[in-house]
């Protein structure tokens, strides 16, 4: 069966959309119709035609995590991926859901395997996702890799929402202050300057500080806009290619604070991977193939590739992780007391848990600091606009007396 998108009217004359399983248009219109709809438009949806299209949305995090859960869920209870996908389908509320699942059945009713044809929907489907099914896949015990990927998506979820409100603030605060900052620079400086200019008085060195910069301002935006938004562009451009964006991410994964957080999210990510993998029965070396293709950072995945030599080669995997340098020395030895005691799987769910703890403490202080920084930082600006606009009236009133 195929995956149709379509449009139609109810009986009420309001506009539905949607996706529904047919064999061809006319069965799906005919379909559509048995529901007392009035179908307007039918088309097959085509993913991988869909996936090339830029602008195209995919599935909202929220949503994917509860469509993991329950296709663990049905997959467990005995139902074929096709049936499970089309109880998925018919359980959506969004149209996006419904498309993209459609799209991805079609897919397999090709032939292509889940993986691959979650492939097809990049945007809704992130490369550690897919990397984890191809995984559950080959084991076989995919119902068990989704059920724990579905714990994991939620998790992260909840530390993106506290960290995304916990940023709210601060963001508003810099926001309205360089507005501010911008507003006084363009209008309100120039016309309280344009008095001392006209008084052919010699400007404090502060005051012809801020005239030139506020010229600057006002006719050079254009320029800088366009030199910000090439610059943008550039630097995309730049790090599609493998070595500038290596050289990239050694720079951030050296850096002093900002390096510390990447190693932790992709240590705490490679961990979580391997330790769902390798609960659900999958190898080890294909366990460890898929935990490097979760890695953000390119350093880091080269560093686990390496690694994967030294495991096939007959090395422990907590000394080929640790000759890597590149993961916590915690992990080292927590990993070899599970290859040890035999419970690898329980050890990298506490390395896991151990290092999502530490980025949220990180992130704690982080935000904490922030707010009085950014505070000080605009107040200081604010400062040196006062003072450049004073101090010339402070002069004028010197010479009056």
């Amino acid at each position: 069966m195929e995956a149709f998108r379509y449009e139609a009217l109810d009986a009420a004359g309001r506009t539905l959309s949607g996706v529904v399983q047919a064999d061809t248009p006319r069965q799906a219109r005919t379909q559509l119709r048995a529901q007392g709809l009035h179908p307007t438009s039918v088309e097959l949806v085509r993913a991988r035609e869909r996936a090339r299209q830029p602008w195209t949305r995919g599935i909202s995090s929220d949503e994917l995590s509860l469509v993991t859960r329950q296709m663990a869920t049905l997959l467990a209870s005995g139902l074929t991926m096709e049936q499970s996908l089309s109880a998925l389908i018919e359980e959506a509320a969004a149209p996006m859901t419904r498309e993209v699942l459609g799209g991805v059945k079609a897919e397999i009713s090709a032939g292509l395997s889940l993986a691959a044809a979650l492939g097809t929907y990049d945007k809704s489907f992130p490369d550690f996702y897919r990397a984890l099914v191809h995984g559950g896949e080959e084991s076989g015990a995919l119902p068990t890799v989704l059920q724990h990927l579905a714990d994991y998506l939620d998790a992260r979820q909840r530390l993106k929402q506290k960290t995304s409100l916990a940023l709210l603030y601060p963001v508003l605060v810099t926001l309205v202050a360089i507005s501010i900052v911008t507003g006084l620079l363009v209008f309100v400086v120039p016309q309280i300057v344009q008095v001392f200019q006209q008084s052919r008085q010699s400007l404090p060195l502060l005051t012809r500080a801020l005239i030139a910069l506020s010229d600057f301002l006002r006719a050079g935006w254009p320029y800088l806009a366009l030199a910000g938004v090439g610059a943008v562009v550039a630097a995309r451009l730049a790090l599609r290619r493998d070595a500038p964006r290596r050289s990239w991410h050694a720079l951030l994964l050296g850096a002093p604070w900002l390096g510390t957080l990447i190693r932790g999210v992709n240590t705490s990510r490679f961990a979580s991977t391997l330790a769902i993998l390798v609960g659900g029965g999958v190898p080890l070396l294909s366990a460890l193939n898929s935990g490097a293709r979760v890695m953000t950072n390119m350093v880091m995945r080269a560093a686990v590739e390496g690694a994967i030599e030294r495991v096939r080669e007959g090395e422990s995997l907590a000394r080929s992780l640790g000759s890597t340098r590149v993961f916590p020395p915690l992990m080292v030895h927590l990993v070899a007391s599970g290859e040890v005691s035999g419970k690898l799987e329980q050890m990298l769910q506490r390395v896991a848990q151990l290092e999502t703890q530490a980025l949220e403490r990180r992130l704690a202080v982080f935000l904490t600091l922030l707010e009085p920084v950014m505070i000080l930082v605009m107040g200081g600006i604010v400062l040196l606009i006062v003072l450049a606009i004073l101090l010339p009236i402070i002069e004028i009133n010197q010479l009056v007396r």
